[in-house]
């Protein structure tokens, strides 16, 4: 049946076997603390969340691929390179105004927008409660909007689109 599911459910068949393996490394982790009142739902729930995470994990884009714009060199010819320049220098700004986060929300924004990580795996990893990761996570998109909506040089429309696509800004 959850095979039949995950086949039904996820595009690339090629992956179906590793996430019926990952639901079940999962399923048994979970079990070893507590076993589920009603182990199908809790099967089919897993499975549920595994795909939806390997999705927004695939959305996700590097910060760490940004580093070094000038060296990347792709030997074709940009048909827009002042677009191309503006993106750059946003994601500059963005980075620039993640720096300037308090260590412990920058951490948290890092690890849940970025990184991709849940609010429970973030809370776990840094021994916190779920709710401070949300009340940080909060916080710190705030900051990153007024620090970009401060600058001049940015264009607040297109950062904003951007960073809904990089997944910082909260829905």
């Amino acid at each position: 049946m959850l095979e039949r599911y995950l086949r039904r459910s996820w595009r690339d068949q090629n992956e179906v076997q590793d996430i019926r393996q990952d639901v079940y490394v999962r399923v048994y982790e979970a079990a070893l603390r507590e076993k589920p009142f009603n182990p199908k739902h809790f099967l089919f729930q897993v499975a549920r969340n595994l795909m939806i995470d390997r999705v927004r994990r695939k959305n996700v884009v590097s910060f760490d691929s940004f580093a070094d714009f000038e060296a990347i060199d792709t030997g074709e010819d940009r048909p827009d390179l002042e677009r191309s320049a503006a993106a750059r220098q946003e994601v500059r700004m963005l980075l620039a105004a993640l720096t300037e986060l308090p260590p412990r929300c920058r951490q948290v924004v890092t690890l849940r927008k970025i990184e991709g990580l849940s609010q429970r795996e973030v809370a776990k990893k840094m021994g916190i409660t779920e709710d401070t990761v949300e009340r940080q996570v909060s916080k710190g998109v705030r900051l990153l909007e007024k620090s970009l909506h401060g600058s001049r040089t940015l264009l607040v429309s297109g950062a904003r689109r951007r960073m809904g696509r990089l997944g910082i800004l909260s829905k």
